[in-house]
């Protein structure tokens, strides 16, 4: 999985925000603070707001707050609001894609991806981050010195 600009820094937007306790942010302030191009932190914030995950006010005291509570804002739900399924073949939801021959199980293969991804993005939530605290699922997977360990 290619983890793109566009989720990083929206996941870093809504951890500054929950971070903040209820207080409104401007994009620029959110962009300066955590060192991110205003203008494509801008695009990121339409695409939160439009699921929801960010709220927008407008005025003096305006700026963007958590459109819901950091408990109940998973990673899975950015990656969705900016870039779309966690998990796509060609365009097409993986149980879609049909596979004839020798490479049929490879339909299977895209489902348990898909699968593998969700056991962690739709389990960490913004909160988690921000108290810097990880499910045990997903510690658990830290453990495994593999895990840190990059291959070709």
């Amino acid at each position: 999985m290619q983890i793109t600009a566009r989720v990083d820094y929206g996941v870093r937007a809504l951890v500054a925000l929950a971070a903040m306790e209820g207080a409104a942010a401007t994009g620029p302030k959110l962009a300066e603070d955590q060192d991110i191009p205003v203008k494509f932190l801008e695009s990121i914030l339409r695409d939160l707001k439009r699921d929801g995950l960010v709220v927008a006010y407008r005025g003096r005291f305006g700026g963007y707050q958590l459109g819901r509570d950091a408990d109940d804002i998973y990673i899975a739900d950015v990656v969705r609001a900016v870039d779309g399924p966690l998990a796509a073949v060609r365009g097409l939801p993986p149980e879609n894609v049909k596979y004839q021959g020798s490479a049929e199980v490879l339909t299977s293969v895209w489902v348990a991806v898909r699968a593998s991804l969700r056991s962690v993005l739709e389990e960490v939530s913004i909160a988690d981050i921000v108290a810097k605290r990880l499910p045990e699922d997903v510690t658990g997977l830290l453990r495994d010195d593999d895990a840190w360990k990059r291959r070709k």
